[in-house]
């Protein structure tokens, strides 16, 4: 699965259209998330350019004034659509994956840039998230910095940064590295501001059906915001059940470690420190399912 998620900064100019094509066609894209679109309505034919032809599913929040408009689409050779929400600040898809009837939701954020308006949208942040049992993933502009780190200038508030890492962690959400590119958004001053304001983020159950997904930062040439490229990579789960879960009560064994270490220690598989840990983790998953098995059937 592939999806996009960009801050266009307006979609009136020829050349934007030209870059959806592209890219929807590029990287065969299944969802594409466009945020401050300052357009209230679409043509057929505009919605078919962006996607390429492919046969898609799109939903709008139109702007409010002159900023502002969330447009999202998906690939209906991929997903149905079970259900949509809107909110002043979100567009939320509940989808079924056809392929292994995997339930999830795709949010689309475009967060409030007006220090007035970040508390509201905060709070229907934790409001959506809160309600929804699926798996979720959410990306966009939430117009928050999070650390010092994500600006270029020692010009930080620690308010709204502090409440959004505390929103986040009440909700038990992780962002999905970036790596490569440090800012998503730059000013247009002569000394130009760069800040992260683009991020995705997922629930912990998403990122157990999709423990390899990533994050790319594609070129940033038509709008002062980063566009996002995510990708799931090979997926290990099917559909919503969990095949593998650590039980706490293993640590409890006097053995365990012995037993764990020689499998940890023995693959070494991989060219980069990542590959290689990836495999570990795969090799001791493998081992830990089939050894639970038997440690249930001897206690039963």
């Amino acid at each position: 699965m592939k999806g996009f998620f960009w801050n266009s900064h307006g979609l009136r100019d020829l050349a934007k259209h030209i870059f959806l094509f592209d890219c929807s066609r590029e990287h065969n894209l299944d969802f594409i998330a466009i945020l401050e679109t300052g357009k209230p309505n679409y043509s057929t034919e505009c919605l078919d350019n962006f996607c390429a032809g492919a046969e898609y599913f799109w939903h709008w929040n139109p702007p409010r004034g002159m900023s502002g408009g969330i447009l999202l689409g998906v690939n209906l050779s991929n997903f149905v659509v079970d259900k949509i929400e809107s909110g002043d600040y979100f567009l939320k898809f509940n989808l079924t994956n056809k392929s292994d009837g995997f339930h999830w939701a795709l949010m689309a954020v475009y967060g409030a840039a007006q220090d007035e308006h970040k508390g509201a949208f905060l709070s229907e942040l934790v409001r959506v998230c809160s309600d929804e049992v699926l798996p979720l993933v959410m990306g966009g502009d939430f117009n928050i910095i999070r650390y010092p780190s994500k600006k270029n200038n020692d010009r930080f508030n620690s308010r709204w940064p502090n409440l959004f890492n505390s929103t986040i962690e009440i909700l038990n959400l992780k962002e999905i590295v970036m790596p490569g590119r440090q800012f998503t958004w730059a000013s247009y001053a002569d000394v130009p501001t760069y800040e992260k304001l683009d991020r995705v983020l997922v629930s912990t159950d998403w990122e157990l059906k999709f423990p390899l997904a990533s994050v790319q930062a594609l070129t940033r040439e038509l709008s002062d915001h980063t566009p996002l490229f995510l990708t799931v990579g090979q997926q290990h789960f099917r559909g919503n059940s969990k095949e593998f879960r650590f039980e706490l009560g293993w640590l409890l064994r006097d053995d365990f470690f012995d037993i764990v270490a020689p499998i940890w220690q023995y693959e070494n598989r991989g060219n980069t420190p990542m590959a290689r840990w990836q495999n570990k983790i795969r090799r001791t998953r493998r081992f830990l399912r089939g050894w639970a098995k038997n440690w249930v059937s001897q206690t039963r």
